[in-house]
């Protein structure tokens, strides 16, 4: 037989296959796997074959990240980022930093900063004017839907107590209706007008950056959930178009283009074009992003029953549903039965509700197709339609670390959502039992795109290094097993990427190699596994030092 390019021995070796079988050998020849087994893989070792000695370390089918933002990502990492900080004063002591380490830059960008860090989550404008009072500050919450500006800002995009809330979005104000220094969801297209345009340099460095930090942590492709202008944002489809066409793009993407949610089925035509503009080598744009809702911190995620108030009582509001149900469902029809996949942002149970209604009108009209739609985020699900998942052919996209006990989710959200609905969310363990196909993502800038910590939470409902006991709806938890398969096989599932996620003959050489063994270590070390190789079509494109 022909010798093999690459080899690696001494597994053990996660195939993913059906019957989760372990090898303790692989042979990779060009892009392709091409032998699984134990000693006899060795014959295929030849006089130019790379040999890996995993001497035990374990090697898995790369990682696929279902719902990330790596171009956005990747461009907040050179500029203001906030990432990790978790109160008001280190907040503000690193945009003080960073204005003082810029003083070349006329607005102050970034993001990154967490809602737990200021009471309510609403910080103010007048925090931000303390330490930036003579630059216009631009800066997202970590979950970016949401922006907080000082008093520079909002005087340049022209924003005043008579400034009326958009349709899908609102403007957090003081008592007499002066602007507070908060937009949420769609009032942060209030400047788009004004904000810097990164150029396409910009969008590029911003995107191979991305990857850089992606393959670091084992991930060889995604699905880049926002494709198009938004809020003021650029459009980041140029950046992957002109890495796969110079060769620089090493991973393998799928683009979900913007649906305009002002905009109504007029716009299919202009995505059918782009569909066929956005393809070259790794990259394709074959699916469409539609959300349908917000969040449910900021009381806009979409809802069957009234959020509370913070005395426990029924309000009026149950979010918004940013595009009209009965219009979704003629939308989804009309997108699916040109063989675009649709990938829904469905954060609360009437959003769910409302995905679910319109794929289910889409194949009354349409038939099975393989689009494979799928609804990502799934903080609340109504137990009524945890079945409909698998009736209906719906992937499941859950992005694992938002489900333990962390400030976010103990004082912005469980009290406004009430103790019957808060125990709906993130039903991992109850998609699973109704036979939902399970993919997994990061929705990276918003949380860490790194899987080794969303296998962490997905199996013990905790974060990692988490300091009380306390375990978020136990009965939830995935096990290990399942939770790659969610990361591997599940995710490639949704890119379309039938020869990848599992470790057989003919599938294609995107590996990872960690420092342990996972499935035989404690599950609360999980997440202390590293990274130390990671491969695409058969090259090393990531090794650790």
């Amino acid at each position: 037989m022909p010798k093999a390019d690459l080899v690696f021995t001494h597994g053990p070796v996660h195939t993913g296959d059906a019957a989760r079988t372990r090898a303790s050998s692989l042979a990779v020849t060009g892009e392709r796997i091409t032998a699984v087994g134990h000693d006899e893989v060795r014959e295929l070792i030849g006089p130019g074959t790379e040999v890996v000695d995993l001497s035990g370390k374990l090697l898995l089918p790369g990682f696929q990240d279902a719902h990330v933002h790596a171009v956005f990502g990747g461009l907040e990492l050179a500029e203001c980022d906030l990432t990790g900080t978790n109160d008001a004063e280190a907040s503000l002591r690193r945009i003080r930093e960073f204005a003082d380490a810029h003083p070349e830059r006329t607005w102050i960008t970034g993001g990154g900063w967490s809602l737990e860090s200021f009471a309510g989550g609403l910080p103010t404008r007048q925090l931000l004017d303390s330490v930036v009072p003579d630059r216009p500050v631009y800066l997202p919450n970590r979950d970016h839907h949401g922006a907080w500006v000082n008093t520079r800002a909002l005087e340049l995009a022209g924003i005043t107590k008579d400034t009326p809330d958009p349709s899908d979005g609102r403007i957090e104000r003081e008592s007499d209706g002066t602007p507070s220094g908060v937009l949420q969801e769609g009032a942060t297209g209030l400047f788009a007008a004004v904000l810097p345009q990164r150029t396409a340099a910009d969008r590029l460095a911003g995107l191979l950056r991305a990857q850089e930090l992606l393959h670091s942590l084992g991930i060889t492709g995604w699905q880049d959930a926002l494709l198009g202008a938004f809020h003021g944002q650029a459009d980041p489809s140029d950046a992957y178009l002109t890495a796969a066409r110079e060769g620089s793009l090493t991973a393998r993407v799928t683009g979900a283009l913007w649906w305009d949610r002002a905009r109504g089925a007029e716009q299919i035509p202009e995505l059918i074009a782009r569909r066929a503009e956005l393809a070259h080598g790794r990259f394709r744009a074959g699916a469409i992003k539609i959300m349908q809702d917000g969040i449910a911190e900021n009381f806009t995620a979409a809802m069957t029953s009234p959020y509370l108030d913070a005395c426990g009582c029924a309000t009026t509001n149950t979010g918004l549903s940013f595009v009209d149900p009965t219009a979704l469902r003629q939308y989804v029809t009309a997108l699916d039965a040109l063989d675009f996949q649709v990938h829904f942002h469905a954060l609360g149970d009437r959003a769910v509700r409302e995905a679910l209604d319109a794929i289910e009108a889409a194949r009354a009209a349409n038939g099975r197709r393989t689009a494979r739609h799928h609804l990502a985020h799934l903080q609340v699900v109504h137990p009524d339609d945890l079945d409909r998942f698998a009736r209906l052919g719906a992937i499941a996209n859950i992005q694992p670390l938002w489900a333990a006990h962390e400030p976010q989710m103990d004082e912005l959200t469980i009290p406004f959502l009430g103790p019957e609905r808060a125990g709906w969310q993130y039903p991992f363990g109850a998609l699973l039992r109704a036979g939902a196909t399970l993919a997994a993502g990061s929705d990276w800038p918003v949380s860490s795109p790194d899987p080794l910590a969303g296998l962490h939470v997905a199996v013990n409902r905790q974060e990692p290094d988490a300091t009380d006991d306390r375990v978020f709806l136990p009965e939830q938890r995935l096990d290990l097993t399942t939770a790659v398969a969610a990361y591997t096989a599940g995710s490639a599932h949704v890119n379309g990427l039938d020869d990848a996620g599992t470790l057989q003959v003919g599938h294609l050489a995107d590996l990872v190699v960690l420092d342990r063994d996972i499935f035989t270590a404690p599950p609360q070390e999980i997440a202390r596994a590293t990274v130390l190789q990671t491969y695409v079509g058969g090259a090393r494109v990531y090794a650790a030092d």
